[in-house]
C-alpha cells in the first residue's frame, strides 16, 4: 500500500498534468506487448500490434529491466507531447543525469554493454535509440492516438471541472476509484510494498496515461527537490481499438474556422492538450500577450479552463469545447510533424 501524506500546502500544489508525454507512452506500450498477463481494455491494441512490432525496437527494449523499477521516461526525455521534441531532448540531456538515471537499473546482462554506451552519452547510442522509440511510436501508437488523445482530453475536462466545483479534496476523491482512496491528509494507492511519502509542501501531479503497465504507479526523485512527485493514473474508458471519436490531431476544419477565426480556432486546438500561455504561442507562432488575449476570449466562452501551475497557467479544454472540436474539425497533422500527443 502506499500512503501519501498531505499538507494544506500540498493540496494548494497539487495539479493535473495533461499527459506523461509520448516518450513515456511509447516505452510503456512496448512494455504492455511484454506483459504477460490480460489487460482488458488493452487486449484487442495487443493482438493488432504484438506481432508488428520487431527488431527495430531493439535498442529501447534493451533497456527495459530484467525486474524492478525501470528508468524515469520523463527525466530523459521530458514530458513533452510531440516526439520530436521528446527526442531532441534525449539528444541534450547532461551524461551526469544519464548515469544517474541508469544508476541501480537491473538491465539484462546481454544488454549491459549496450545500456553502459547510452549512459555514457555516447552520441551513436543515443541516435539509434532514438529511431527505436519513433519506430515503437509509429507502430504501436500512432495508429491508436486519436481515440487515446480524446480519451484524454475528456479525462483533463472531468478533472477541471471536479477543481472548480470543489478544489484538490474533490479531485482526489473521485480520481479513479475505487483503486485510489482520498482518507484526509492521506491518499491511499496500490503498491507491491508498504511505502510512507510525505510530500512536504511540494503538491502531487495527477498524471493520465494511455498505456499503463500497473494500474496507478508513483513517481519521484529524492534527489531532485524542484520536480514534485507523478501520479499515473490508466484514463482508459473503453477498449482502444484506434476508433470512436476523437479529437482531430491537425488544423482546424472550415466551419470552426469561420466561427472563431483560424489562430483562436487553432488555439482551442492546441488546449485539447493542455498547455502554458508560452507553449500556446510557440504552437501558435504568436508572441505570449497575443496567445494570452486568444486565451481570455476562449475562456470567456467557456470553450477552456484556465487555472496556475506554478509560475505559469495552464489551459484546459471544456466539455463545450471539446464538443465544437468533435463537430466542427477535420484531420491532419500537427505543425511540428508529430503526432501531438
Amino acid at each position: 500500500m502506499l500512503r501519501i501524506h498531505f499538507t494544506a500546502e500540498d493540496l494548494a500544489r497539487t495539479h493535473v498534468a495533461p499527459t506523461i508525454g509520448a516518450a513515456a507512452e511509447t516505452v510503456h506500450s512496448l512494455e504492455l506487448l511484454r506483459e504477460p498477463r490480460d489487460i482488458p481494455l488493452l487486449g484487442l491494441w495487443r493482438s493488432a500490434v504484438r506481432e508488428r512490432v520487431g527488431a527495430d525496437a531493439g535498442p529501447l527494449t534493451s533497456l527495459l529491466p530484467a525486474r524492478g523499477p525501470g528508468l524515469d521516461v520523463p527525466a530523459l526525455m521530458g514530458d513533452a507531447g510531440s516526439l520530436e521534441h521528446a527526442v531532441d531532448h534525449l539528444m541534450s540531456v547532461p551524461v551526469a543525469r544519464l548515469r544517474r538515471e541508469f544508476a541501480g537499473i537491473d538491465f539484462h546482462p546481454a544488454h549491459l554493454p549496450w545500456a553502459r554506451r547510452v549512459s555514457e552519452g555516447d552520441r551513436e547510442a543515443r541516435k539509434d535509440l532514438a529511431d527505436a522509440v519513433r519506430a515503437v511510436h509509429r507502430l504501436a501508437v500512432e495508429p491508436y492516438w486519436r481515440q487515446a488523445r480524446s480519451e484524454l482530453a475528456a479525462f483533463a475536462a472531468r478533472c477541471a471541472d471536479l477543481l472548480l466545483d470543489g478544489g484538490a479534496d474533490l479531485l482526489l476523491r473521485s480520481v479513479c476509484p475505487p483503486l485510489v482512496r482520498w482518507r484526509p491528509p492521506v491518499l491511499e494507492a496500490p503498491h507491491p510494498r508498504p511505502v510512507e511519502v510525505r510530500l512536504r509542501g511540494s503538491g502531487l501531479v495527477i498524471t493520465p496515461a494511455v498505456f499503463s503497465p500497473q494500474s496507478v504507479s508513483f513517481l519521484w526523485d529524492p534527489l531532485d527537490a524542484s520536480r514534485p512527485p507523478r501520479l499515473t493514473v490508466p484514463v482508459l474508458r473503453e477498449p482502444l481499438t484506434g476508433a470512436g471519436p476523437a479529437l482531430p490531431d491537425g488544423s482546424p476544419g472550415p466551419h470552426l474556422e469561420s466561427l472563431l477565426g483560424r489562430t483562436r480556432a487553432a488555439a482551442l486546438r492546441v488546449t485539447a492538450q493542455g498547455c502554458t500561455t508560452t507553449e500556446l504561442a510557440r504552437r501558435l507562432g504568436v508572441s505570449a500577450a497575443a496567445a494570452s488575449q486568444h486565451a481570455t476570449v476562449l475562456r470567456r466562452a467557456e470553450l477552456i479552463t484556465t487555472r496556475r501551475r506554478g509560475g505559469s497557467v495552464l489551459h484546459l479544454v471544456t466539455p463545450l469545447g471539446l464538443a465544437l472540436l468533435r463537430t466542427g474539425t477535420t484531420g491532419g497533422r500537427t505543425r511540428d510533424g508529430g503526432t501531438g500527443l
